[in-house]
C-alpha cells in the first residue's frame, strides 16, 4: 500500500508542473520520441506488435519505448522493430522515475486503459493519444486525441495500430522478431510438438482425457508430444498423463526458454492464452481453442494473416458479454465469467468440453 501511495504521490506532484499542461501536437517529422504505455499481460502485450511495427515503419530514426511488465522484459531484449522495453509497474515508483529518464516525450499512445493518461501527463508528453469510451469517464479527460474505437470486427493488434496514422504495417515475418539466446534447456531430439494446458481462467481448460487422446495421437503419427503449463498448472498434465509417457516442461521455462522451445515444434495446440501469441511471435504452427474468449480481438488478425494459425471456436449462447478494455461494442463476443456456481458464474466449460478431439484432431493435420 505505502509503495502505491508513493506513486500517486509522485504523479501527482509532477501534474503541478506547468509543463504537463503545455499541450502542443508535434509535427510528423518531429517526433523523435516515442511512449507506448500500459501494463497488459503477457498476450495483450504481445499483440501490440503490429502498433510497433507501425511506429518503426512510420518513423524508422525515432526511439521508441514500450513500458511493460518486468516478467516480459527478456523477451524484448533482443529489441525487435528497434524498441526498447522498459519494465512498468503503476504501484511501483521506481519504475515510474525509469520512464520518466528515458522523457521526454514527443508523443505518447495509451493502447488499452486511459487510467494511465495522468501518468503521460506527467512524464511530460508533449501529445496523449489514445481510444475513446473508457469508463469511467473520467479516464478520458486526459487525452489529447481520442480516437474512435472500432465499430467492426478487428483483432485488438491491427486496431491498436490505428492509433498512428497511415496504412497498415507490412504482415509479421518471423525474422521481425529476434531472440536472445536465454538460459540453456534440453528440448526434445525428435520431432516434436508443445501441447500447452494452462489458462488464465479454468473456464479455458479443455478435458483432460481429450489431451491423453490428443497427445497418444500425436505419437502414432510419429511426434512427440511434450507437456507445457505454468508453474501452477502442473497438475493439468498429471491428469493428463498420470503415468507420465511423454516429455514434461510444465512449470520448468521462463518466458524465453519457451519461446525457444517453440520455435523448435512443428505444432502447438494450446488454450486462447499468452503462449499463444508467444508461439505466434515464434512461427510455430498453432492450433488455438478458443472457449470463452474472442478469436476476432485475440485471433491473427491482418498482421499475422500468414501465420499458420487455426482457431477453433464453438458456436454457444452464453459467450454474450460486448465489452473488452471497458468498452461497449454489439460485435464483440466474449465471455469473463469464472468457474462456479454463484451469481455470474459459469458451473461447466461447456465451450471448451464442445471442442471435439476430432476438430483438434482435422486442425492438426492441416497445419501438419
Amino acid at each position: 500500500m505505502a509503495s502505491r501511495s508513493a506513486a500517486r504521490l509522485w504523479v501527482l506532484a509532477r501534474l503541478f508542473h506547468p509543463r504537463a499542461w503545455i499541450r502542443r501536437q508535434p509535427a510528423a517529422n518531429q517526433i523523435n520520441k516515442v511512449l507506448v504505455l500500459h501494463h497488459l499481460l503477457l498476450g495483450d502485450t504481445l499483440m501490440l506488435s503490429p502498433l510497433l511495427a507501425k511506429l518503426r515503419e512510420h518513423w524508422p530514426a525515432a526511439q521508441i519505448i514500450l513500458a511493460c511488465p518486468s516478467a516480459l522484459l527478456p523477451l524484448y531484449a533482443a529489441h525487435p522493430y528497434g524498441v526498447q522495453a522498459v519494465g512498468f509497474n503503476p504501484r511501483e515508483r521506481q519504475t515510474l522515475t525509469a520512464l520518466a529518464e528515458h522523457g521526454p516525450y514527443d508523443l505518447c499512445l495509451v493502447p488499452a486503459e486511459n487510467r494511465f493518461t495522468p501518468l503521460a501527463r506527467a512524464l511530460g508528453a508533449k501529445w496523449v493519444c489514445g481510444f475513446a469510451g473508457d469508463r469511467p469517464g473520467w479516464k478520458n479527460w486526459l487525452l489529447d486525441e481520442a480516437r474512435a474505437f472500432p465499430s467492426q470486427p478487428a483483432c485488438f493488434g491491427d486496431f491498436a495500430a490505428t492509433l498512428v496514422d497511415g496504412p497498415a504495417p507490412l504482415p509479421y515475418r518471423v525474422e521481425d522478431w529476434p531472440w536472445p539466446s536465454g538460459k540453456p534447456f534440453t528440448p526434445p531430439t525428435s520431432r516434436y510438438a508443445v501441447l500447452h494446458l494452462g489458462a488464465s481462467s479454468a473456464l479455458k481448460f479443455w478435458p483432460a482425457p481429450r489431451w491423453k487422446a490428443l497427445a497418444d495421437w500425436l505419437a502414432t503419427q510419429g511426434i512427440t508430444p511434450v507437456w507445457s503449463a505454468g508453474a501452477k498448472e502442473t497438475a493439468l498434465v498429471d491428469l493428463a498423463d498420470p503415468e507420465h509417457r511423454y516429455p514434461s516442461f510444465a512449470g520448468q521455462l521462463d518466458l524465453l526458454q519457451m519461446a525457444h522451445l517453440l520455435r523448435g515444434a512443428c505444432l502447438m495446440v494450446c488454450p486462447d492464452t499468452g503462449v499463444t501469441h508467444l508461439a505466434r511471435l515464434a512461427g510455430t504452427p498453432t492450433v488455438a481453442l478458443f472457449g470463452p474468449g474472442s478469436p476476432e480481438i485475440c485471433g491473427a488478425g491482418e498482421y499475422w494473416r500468414n501465420s499458420p494459425f487455426t482457431a477453433l471456436v464453438a458456436p454457444i449462447a452464453c459467450r454474450d458479454q460486448h465489452n473488452t478494455f471497458r468498452r461497449e461494442e454489439a460485435w464483440i463476443q466474449r465471455c469473463s465469467r469464472s468457474l462456479g456456481t454463484g451469481p455470474g458464474q459459469c458451473p461447466q466449460a461447456r465451450c471448451m468440453e464442445a471442442l471435439s478431439l476430432a476438430q483438434v484432431q482435422t486442425a492438426c493435420e492441416q497445419l501438419l
